[in-house]
């Protein structure tokens, strides 16, 4: 069974359940103060607490996506797995290094409301692991591919990329069971708000638990160059992906909105858009990133400070999206940015910054569900 599977949190219940009643039916027939009877109190004691503990481990591991597979949680870090090809999607002979293979783990079995019937009428939805060359990262995601990308009549065309970020904690699978996202997505393609377009779900954390907020980490994790050198590279070797940088965009909530918007603003070259839910502008430093991801270096910092990059730095040809709610807690700051932004925008015309508001909503799947439709039509207005 899959570790995020709920078949192994109903196995553990069942077991807990079942342990308890027999403690309490066994209970009197242990009562002596001898060796046997006390090892078998101790014993139904450890059957019952382990059960209830792992029950709940797997409960919040589920809900914040530490970590997603036995692998995950049994070789941390990653192991490098062998490549395989992959030649139906790029229609030529697939090259001997190639970067993604299909996979198993990530629990995409558990998701009811993934496209239903022949890929070149409904699209596909795919598990893959991608392999880093640069970083020696490695980590499961799911790739959406429109119908499109399997009609003969577009067996030479290059797709528009959308890179989806969940937040932190949490899993890639966030995006499609607590996010309607293939769905959203699917729907605004069948409408004409969005092109054909592929869509790569994937989470912020790639060095599981540490909260890494896609920055290079010196001595750590390079998560930064895995999203802008690595799983470009990847995807661009293994499916019939945009080349140019306006043909690739970045999408992310929480978390992963903070790495959309700064991914995208220091490598306008690898990301022409971005949209970012609820976001940060600042990196945040705490117990989650495991204190300072810059190694106590302020000049280091300052250029993942998004605030700081507008004041001194000259702007990108990018186009970026801020979503947020009037209600959320830092939304002073959020407009502050903007605001900020859209001044450095009215000088140069490359760079150009919208933003929505919900009037209300929290920091939550709800609002986010809310503000997706208006999002994805945004950035179907942006690929190239």
């Amino acid at each position: 069974m899959e570790l995020t599977s709920d078949a192994l949190v109903n196995s553990l219940l069942a077991l807990g359940a079942a342990a308890l009643v027999t403690t309490l039916w066994l209970w009197p027939r242990l009562a002596r103060q001898r060796p046997l009877p006390v090892l078998g109190r101790l014993g139904l004691l450890t059957v019952t607490q382990v059960s209830v503990v792992a029950v709940l481990a797997l409960a919040v591991n589920n809900s914040f996506g530490f970590y997603t597979s036995w692998d995950d949680l049994l070789s941390p870090g990653g192991s490098k797995l062998a490549l395989t090809s992959n030649e139906n999607h790029k229609g030529v002979a697939p090259a001997s290094d190639e970067l993604i293979q299909p996979t198993t783990e990530g629990g995409l079995e558990t998701v009811t409301d993934l496209p239903k019937g022949p890929p070149e009428e409904t699209g596909k939805v795919e598990s893959v692991r991608v392999n880093g060359k640069e970083t020696g990262l490695s980590d499961q995601m799911f790739v959406y591919l429109p119908p499109e990308y399997f009609d003969p009549k577009f067996a030479l065309v290059r797709f528009p990329v959308m890179v989806a970020l969940a937040g932190y904690p949490g899993t890639t699978l966030n995006l499609l069971k607590e996010l309607p996202l293939v769905h959203t997505v699917t729907e605004m393609q069948k409408s004409g708000k969005m092109p054909p377009t592929i869509v790569v779900m994937a989470r912020p954390t790639v060095a599981a638990p540490r909260d890494t907020e896609c920055v290079d980490v010196p001595g750590g994790p390079r998560s930064e160059t895995w999203f802008t050198k690595d799983v470009p590279d990847a995807l661009r070797a293994t499916y019939r992906t945009g080349r140019s940088a306006a043909s690739w965009s970045v999408f992310g909530y929480s978390t992963g909105g903070s790495c959309a918007l700064r991914l995208a603003m220091r490598s306008p070259n690898v990301y022409g858009s971005a949209v970012g839910l609820h976001g940060d502008f600042k990196v945040k430093e705490d117990q989650f990133t495991g204190g300072s991801l810059f190694g106590g270096d302020n000049a280091l910092a300052q250029q993942s400070d998004l605030n700081w990059r507008l004041q001194n730095l000259p702007a990108p040809a990018l186009s970026l999206l801020v979503v947020s709610s009037r209600k959320e807690g830092d939304f002073a700051q959020t407009v502050q940015f903007v605001e900020h932004a859209q001044q450095v925008a009215a000088a140069n015309p490359q760079f150009r910054i919208d933003s929505q508001y919900l009037d209300d909503g929290g920091h939550n799947f709800d609002s986010w569900t809310r503000e997706l439709p208006s999002s994805l039509e945004w950035i179907g207005e942006h690929l190239g």
